[in-house]
């Protein structure tokens, strides 16, 4: 039967234990519903289920909800509120913020992206957004070609972001339903069945344009364009179809805002939020579960009708005592730094205020990208790291202080990719700091003074900088393998035994609502949603 729709808070029958008090014991009694994990696809699945009256609780074995979605301050003394892990919204569905209130919005970047480049010996580069963009392709490549293939191709992408986006809340489509309602054999098979790497090389003759094209194919994602898995197609898809457009927005206040928000909607419909409570075990007869929780004061166990587990399909496991899935490795090395000013370009042509609105491409031509990915497969650091930069506060300054956005302070988050978790795990460390030390030399090769020069220092005079590999991300946030998406990707369509919202277990009142569900990964509350609607149905 459809799931009803989320009807008004009211209060829950069972009275609980003040959701405000991070160390107050869970309630002894039964509850619809324990959701453990706290991170923002579990928030969003706590406030639709309390909305339709359900008693909730939420178990976060961190000290503070939002998982990987929080706004921390990073540097010892400095008053600047980061995006630390995950940074921009695309996949989140107005849907979700129109049904449970959320006071959240996001900001278009008036920069989609800028690529330096050096040809004949002088410093260049692409600028995609607004009036420029043409001038700057004609100043690149020579002529009107790739920037008329440009427009074709992206205007298929948007095509198809159109008929997809609006699936992700809707119970699975089957493989030829999705096909059919994307009406489009070229598009379907640039995009579903042949790698990605074919229509690149198809569309696009410059090495240059081919690169930025493809990096939407590899954010946390390692593997080369022409894959014979399609993984890199499965990651493409969820870059360009955010919201129906593919645009990626920067979020007000920081990426914490939306899960402050969400736990203020779960709070206000009535579910409690316990931080501090690890889930160590579930029990269930696919009837009734018994969840056994690791308190500040002891161990304790609660009765639920249905579990939802925010967590990777390897946290899933073990919480049944289930024999593991496949392990995941995740293939990135993340960066954040506070600046007193941004630094100056090479390129003169562009301001480093444009430069750095969109995201700054680093090391990403094709066949740097080709390069990169068979050196790491191989065992080795990339020679050359590919990632790319982006600038928060220049889209949103609220993020700093106001003494640090009066002295003109900014923020950058690096995201470096072909750096997967096996090229850490003889020693972590130094190879943090060979990889760190390597991709900040890509970029200086662009700029007229070292990006370090530019460093803010915090309370005790360090440089406000911090890196993060797989393996620290895993320590940090459980993500097995440091996978940002828990698991590889899956196409948005129902393959055999996924269940009908794609969040399903083998158990009938177990659930996955985390990153790791059919149409999971990425910041965008859709497996809390679906999770929500499945439970509901």
């Amino acid at each position: 039967m459809p799931a009803p729709e989320p009807s008004a808070p009211r209060p829950s029958a069972r009275q609980q234990p003040s959701a405000h008090d991070p160390g107050a014991r869970p309630a002894r009694g039964r509850y619809d519903a324990v959701i453990v994990g706290g991170g923002h696809n579990g928030l969003v699945a706590a406030a639709y289920l309390a909305r339709a009256g359900q008693s909730v609780l939420v178990l976060e074995r961190l000290d503070t909800t939002g998982g990987a979605a929080v706004s921390t301050r990073p540097f010892a003394g400095v008053d600047a509120r980061l995006s630390r892990y995950s940074y921009l919204v695309s996949l989140l569905p107005d849907k979700i913020v129109r049904d449970l209130g959320l006071d959240f919005a996001v900001r278009k970047r008036t920069v989609s992206s800028y690529t330096p480049a050096v040809r004949d010996g002088r410093p260049t580069g692409l600028l995609v957004g607004g009036d420029r963009t043409r001038e700057s392709f004609a100043a690149l490549t020579g002529g009107e070609r790739e920037y008329a293939a440009w427009q074709r191709f992206y205007a298929m992408t948007r095509r198809v972001a159109e008929r997809v986006f609006p699936t992700l809340t809707e119970p699975l489509p089957a493989r030829d339903a999705l096909r059919a309602r994307i009406d489009d054999p070229e598009a379907w098979r640039t995009l579903f069945e042949e790698p990605i790497g074919v229509a690149v090389e198809r569309n696009f003759t410059d090495d240059l344009v081919r690169g930025v094209v493809l990096t939407d194919a590899l954010i946390g994602t390692f593997a080369d364009a022409h894959d014979p898995s399609l993984l890199q197609n499965r990651c493409f898809l969820y870059h360009v179809i955010g919201g129906g457009t593919g645009d990626w927005d920067v979020p007000v206040g920081g990426m914490g805002a939306l899960t402050d928000a969400l736990a203020g909607a779960a709070r206000a419909a009535g579910a409690e939020i316990r931080v501090r409570h690890e889930a160590t075990r579930i029990e269930t007869d696919g009837t009734d579960a018994e969840v056994t929780v690791r308190t500040p004061d002891g161990e304790h166990t609660v009765a639920a009708r249905r579990v939802l587990v925010n967590a990777s399909p390897q946290a899933l496991a073990a919480l049944l005592g289930e024999a593991p899935p496949p392990p995941a490795e995740g293939a990135q090395l993340k960066v954040n730094m506070l600046l007193t000013r941004l630094p100056r370009l090479r390129d003169r042509s562009v301001d480093p205020r444009e430069a750095f609105a969109g995201t700054f491409h680093i090391a990403e031509g094709y066949g740097q990208l080709a390069d990169a990915y068979r050196e790491a497969a191989a065992g080795r650091l990339p020679a050359a790291p590919p990632s790319e930069i982006y600038c928060h506060s220049l889209t949103d300054p609220s993020i700093l202080g106001p003494g640090l956005a009066a002295r003109g302070y900014q923020t950058l988050t690096l995201f470096g990719l072909h750096a997967p978790a096996r090229l850490f795990a003889a020693d972590n460390d130094a190879a943090r700091a060979a990889l760190l030390k390597a991709t900040l030399a890509e970029l200086d090769a662009h700029l007229e003074e070292p990006v370090t020069d530019c460093l803010a220092l915090d309370e005790n005079g360090e440089p406000c900088i911090e890196a993060k590999t797989p393996l620290d991300l895993e320590r940090d946030l459980g993500l097995p393998g440091g996978h940002i998406f828990h698991r590889d990707l899956s196409f948005p369509y129902a393959d055999e035994g996924v269940g009908r919202w794609g969040v399903e277990t083998a158990d009938a009142n177990v659930l996955l609502c985390g990153a790791g569900a059919v149409r999971g990964g990425g910041v965008s509350g859709v497996p809390g949603h679906n999770a929500a609607m499945a439970a509901l149905s």
